[in-house]
């Protein structure tokens, strides 16, 4: 059976000593195993298992491969599947995305088998150096945008999370243009997943390059979020709270406008001033 995004259970609710029974709405959390697949599909190697909330899988897998560097276009992909077993019947916690290629690239993401929890990534050392070594460019483009089209982005995005207003237990993230207007949004238990599943979202739709869009996350920001913006080239990352200090020196690194506890009328702006029109050295 294909999971669902969320389940029901039966609670008690202790409220001032009383206690009630009901009904209560759980975000789901399963693993999710993502395997990569070239030619006829005979070579294959499984590259990831993830902690996530079941939807928007295909999404997900795309994202995750694409902000690591195993692929750098939507072309690489001649398809994406759930996996069938030997009885013909899908396995939903189980991703196929089979190549373009006759083979698997030989790339130093291969050589390790990554396990990803739902709320961490890869580690940061080591995805700071993959950056540098595989040459990804700066952002030296990017919209300029005003402070007042920032802070109301936590808002649209607030509209837009039903899974959350169902739950209470699921963290999400935001596409927007330059002009403030919603392109996407995706809720997952993983920050970096629900990152990875709007990524994916944009390279399966083609809209690449994203250079002039704004990615908000209703969390903190931290390495995987900043590395994962930059490999998709956005320039703006904006986060409802704290940035962390690896995913700072990242961004000034690369060029990456990141703004940190975004609430109400405001917010703190950590690196990447060039792109705020209105800002005045202090």
């Amino acid at each position: 059976m294909r999971p669902g995004s969320t389940i029901r259970r039966s609670i008690l609710v202790v409220d001032q000593g009383q206690v009630r029974r009901r009904r209560d709405t759980l975000a789901t959390e399963e693993p999710l195993e993502i395997r990569l697949l070239a030619g006829s599909g005979v070579e294959r190697r499984t590259l990831a298992v993830t902690m996530r909330t079941p939807g928007n899988d295909f999404e997900l897998a795309a994202g995750f491969l694409y902000g690591e560097g195993v692929i750098t276009q939507r072309e690489t992909i001649a398809q994406i599947s759930y996996c069938i077993d030997t009885t013909d019947e899908q396995r939903y916690n189980i991703v196929n995305v089979l190549l373009n290629s006759a083979s698997l690239p030989d790339l130093p993401q291969l050589e390790r088998h990554f396990f990803s929890t739902s709320a961490c990534g890869v580690c940061g050392k080591a995805g700071l150096e993959a950056l540098h070594m595989r040459g990804q460019p700066l952002l030296t483009s990017g919209p300029i945008v005003a402070s007042t089209l920032l802070t109301s982005l936590p808002g649209l995005l607030h509209q837009s999370q039903g899974l959350f207003r169902t739950t209470g237990g699921l963290h999400a993230a935001a596409l927007f243009t330059a002009e403030g207007n919603l392109l996407a949004v995706r809720e997952d238990i993983g920050r970096h997943n629900a990152v990875d599943k709007l990524i994916g979202w944009a390279l399966m739709e083609r809209l690449f390059p994203l250079r002039n869009t704004i990615l908000l996350v209703s969390g903190r920001a931290g390495f995987e979020i900043a590395q994962k913006c930059i490999a998709a080239g956005i320039p703006i990352l904006c986060a409802v709270s704290a940035p962390s200090s690896l995913a700072v020196q990242l961004a000034q690194d690369f060029g990456l406008t990141l703004i940190g506890f975004l609430r109400g009328e405001r917010f703190n702006l950590y690196t990447g001033e060039e792109r705020l029109g209105e800002y005045v050295s202090a």
